[in-house]
C-alpha cells in the first residue's frame, strides 16, 4: 500500500463521494481515480450509486461513473489499513 492508498483508506471509514474525497485530500481527478481503481481491484473498498445503494460490478462503470460513485472501505481494506499504522 502505497502513501496515497493510505490516506484515501483514512477517509473511507464511513462512506464519502468523490467530490468529498477531491476535496479533503486536495487531489487531481485523474491520480484520485487511479487510487480509487487500484483500491477497487485490490478488494479494498467498495462502491455506491447513492451513500445507500451499493454497486455490485463497478470495474463496469467505473470509468465513466467513478465521479458520481460514493466509497467505502472494505473489512480486507481497513485491515490492510490498520495493519500499517
Amino acid at each position: 500500500m502505497n502513501d496515497l492508498e493510505f490516506d484515501v483508506l483514512d477517509e473511507l471509514y464511513f462512506i464519502q463521494s468523490f467530490q468529498y474525497l477531491k476535496n479533503v485530500l486536495n487531489l487531481e481527478d485523474q491520480s484520485l481515480k487511479e487510487t480509487l481503481l487500484a483500491l477497487l481491484t485490490k478488494g479494498w473498498i467498495k462502491c455506491y450509486k447513492t451513500n445507500q445503494d451499493e454497486i455490485y460490478n463497478p470495474h463496469e462503470l467505473f470509468d465513466n461513473e467513478y465521479q458520481n460513485f460514493y466509497y467505502l472501505a472494505t473489512k480486507s481494506g481497513l485491515l490492510a489499513h490498520n495493519t500499517l499504522r
